[in-house]
């Protein structure tokens, strides 16, 4: 397969800003404790700063998308990644709660921008018949940003406190320096650049029965991950008592596990199509979900751990591809992110069911995860039939012919 460095520098600037972009997201999960003590509140109160990120990501996805379409790719991940390494870094300067709770949501809305350009600029770049594994590639950047913020925070942290986690955070920044002299603009945007489209709205109300099926299927993915990943360190530590270090190491396994299914899966998307990999990938949940959930020692939670993240990032892994190639052209920059980033609201409930479901039942949270788990399984398992197989499309010719209708 014949890469140009063109398409290289995309492919590594796509997979680094989505890994930087999960990188600052995660930071803030390790240091609620610190900012509680300091603000002199309690943890619950912090952590709201998460839901409001998470919840503002819809709206990043919608305003950046609809930049990206108009203006270009190219540029419009540059001011993203430079918004939300800013706003990272006004974090560290919070005098008060409040300010904090309001800067991660402006950083939720960044933060929701970067997923959807970036795999536009990406699918409409790269060969064809390496999509699959840039899909896999992409969608393990944000395991990858988990396990970076791990290992800064281990390594960091006594050293610079929680103000200067989110300095640390601004690095990202600098990928814009590199965006700018290497990444070039999408071609598939060029061949429509200069052509009026249809609006959003319409584009939106002519592809209604896609978009609502987009954002039941990305609601059902969503659970998928959060439901293996929100309480897993709150099963580890309430359930099964283990001390911080074993909580970490085990993470660090989940972690890999998730960029190996992603990886793996999106490749072989490209040999059996997009939705059988998912299928495929799903269902592995059911075989490891006994392991996973209701093992004793930190050794075999470690393999459930690194099994079921094999399943739940390697589905997950076709879907910068899948959504790209469903996409309709005029809008592939905010579709694929809107409905993901929707879909990821829609599914914020999960913690919250989760644990009450943990608490009517003794703390039992690995029951919790195991019947919500088990179930978005064979839900995505179904639904995904009812997507549209378009593995392999040309979206440069897609393009043009857009253009030529417009």
């Amino acid at each position: 397969m014949n890469w140009t460095r063109e398409q290289r520098n995309v492919t590594i600037a796509a997979y680094l800003g989505w890994t930087l972009d999960a990188f600052d997201f995660f930071l803030m999960v390790f240091i609620l404790k610190d900012i509680a003590v300091e603000f002199n509140t309690k943890i619950p109160q912090v952590a709201l700063a998460i839901t409001l990120t998470l919840a503002m990501r819809p709206v990043g996805a919608l305003i950046f998308g609809r930049l990206a379409d108009k203006f270009g790719r190219r540029p419009t991940l540059m001011i993203n990644i430079a918004i939300y390494s800013l706003f990272e870094l006004l974090s560290g300067l919070s005098p008060n709660l409040t300010t904090l709770l309001i800067l991660r949501a402006l950083f939720g809305i960044a933060m929701g921008g970067e997923w959807g350009v970036g795999s536009a600029l990406t699918m409409e770049t790269v060969p064809p018949k390496a999509r699959g594994f840039v899909s896999g590639l992409l969608q393990a950047g944000y395991p990858s940003g988990y396990l970076l913020a791990s290992i800064v925070f281990g390594v960091l942290y006594q050293y610079v406190g929680w103000r200067g986690m989110f300095f640390v955070g601004v690095l990202p920044a600098l990928l814009v320096l590199y965006a700018r002299a290497h990444v070039p603009e999408s071609p598939a945007w060029r061949a429509m650049e200069k052509r009026p489209r249809p609006s959003l709205l319409a584009t939106l109300k002519q592809n209604w029965t896609l978009s609502l099926y987009a954002i039941v299927l990305m609601t059902a993915f969503n659970f998928f991950s959060h439901s293996t990943q929100d309480l897993y360190p709150t099963f580890l530590r309430e359930q099964h008592h283990f001390e911080p270090h074993t909580v970490s190491m085990i993470t660090i396994v989940l972690n890999i596990g998730a960029i190996v299914g992603g990886l793996f899966f999106g490749s072989l998307s490209e040999k059996i199509g997009r939705r059988l990999a998912i299928f495929i990938a799903a269902l592995i949940a059911l075989v490891v979900l006994y392991l996973w959930a209701f093992s004793a020692t930190p050794v075999m939670l470690a393999i459930g751990a690194f099994l079921m993240q094999i399943s739940v990032q390697g589905a997950w892994g076709v879907i910068p591809v899948h959504l790209n190639e469903i996409s309709p052209d005029e809008i592939r920059a905010t579709f694929p992110g809107l409905v993901y980033q929707l879909g990821n609201l829609l599914a914020a409930v999960n913690a919250t069911l989760q644990a009450g479901v943990a608490t009517a039942y003794n703390d039992n949270y690995g029951m919790a995860m195991a019947i919500v788990a088990g179930v978005v399984a064979v839900v995505i398992a179904a639904l995904i039939f009812f997507s549209r197989e378009r593995r392999g499309i040309d979206m440069m010719q897609s393009a043009e012919e857009v253009a030529a209708r417009a």
